[in-house]
């Protein structure tokens, strides 16, 4: 297991990628915020699917990603039809103009990760992706996962700590 200085390094590098997922969002065009691309991504990779499976790929709320939904329909980027199995739900898919637009997404994202990562070896840019989906693994289905809570201070360390309110 790491030591607890690896673990703060990360978690310092985390905020610091802030920086990156800033800058591929000014990539993107004025009528595609990051949302959307998320979901013309998830159909493109995925292909045809209900709103619950998006919502929870996405992993956020059902009202979310019926925004999402709603921005990219009149876009006429997806198509929503009759799910055949269930008349309640809708099925939704990428339509000919929503696979331009991803298309000219990927290109975008492309082009700025070949810039920035020009002095990377091929190597390099292929161990930083296998280690981002193995640490995107590590976290699958996390909302279900409990994180431990941090140990209580012992008697001793709480004798030695100033209160936050003195008289």
């Amino acid at each position: 297991m790491a030591e607890k200085a690896q673990y703060e390094e990360l978690i310092r590098q985390f905020s610091a990628f802030g920086a990156v997922k800033r800058e591929l969002g000014r990539i993107l065009p004025a009528d595609c915020p990051g949302g959307s691309a998320a979901v013309l991504t998830l159909l493109g990779r995925h292909g045809d699917m209900r709103m619950s499976k998006l919502a929870e790929l996405l992993a956020v709320d059902m009202s979310v990603t019926s925004r999402h939904v709603a921005h990219i329909a009149d876009r006429g980027w997806i198509e929503r039809s009759p799910d055949p199995a269930d008349k309640r739900s809708r099925i939704l898919r990428l339509t000919p103009e929503g696979q331009t637009q991803l298309d000219e997404l990927s290109e975008r994202t492309t082009q700025l990760l070949a810039h920035r990562l020009s002095d990377w070896t091929d190597d390099e840019v292929g161990q930083l992706a296998g280690l981002m989906a193995r640490l995107r693994a590590s976290f699958d289905d996390c909302r279900s996962a409990v994180p431990p809570r941090p140990a209580a201070p012992s008697a001793a360390e709480q004798s030695t700590r100033t209160p936050a309110i003195t008289t």
